[in-house]
């Protein structure tokens, strides 16, 4: 394949690891942490391979509910709704607060898994048929 020089007419900025901040969200560790709520939950129902029906049993929500879910459409999701999805698939949720160090210059609002990771899917989102 031949190659192609490209010269790029705009700079390239390094991303501060939360998108909705460099998209300039007001609220984008919100965001963020909601984000990364909702990526567990639906690993969890993958690895679980539950039919919609079952998983949104399971998570005491309505199927329309859980379909945003599985989308990432989370503007119905607050965080405290998404800790308690966590909870109805037993899962702990542990909140730490603490001082931000001083080298920091503000404080943040972080959402980290567990170091023992959960199991990996085998495969990427289908629909099970059963």
């Amino acid at each position: 394949m031949a190659s192609r020089n490209v010269e790029w007419t705009e700079p390239v900025t390094r991303g501060t690891g939360n998108v909705f901040a460099d998209l300039g969200f007001p609220d984008a560790a919100e965001r963020q942490a909601r984000l990364r709520l909702a990526y567990v939950l639906n690993q969890v129902l993958e690895e679980r391979k539950l039919l919609p029906a079952a998983a949104a049993e399971a998570l005491g929500i309505t199927q329309p509910s859980l379909s945003a879910l599985r989308q990432y459409r989370l503007a119905g999701f607050s965080l405290e709704r998404l800790l308690k999805l966590l909870t109805a698939v037993d899962f702990d949720v542990e909140i730490v607060i603490r001082k931000k160090p001083r080298s920091r210059k503000a404080a943040r609002i972080r959402v980290r898994q567990s170091p023992r990771p959960l199991p990996s899917p085998a495969m990427p989102h289908r629909p099970t048929l059963r």
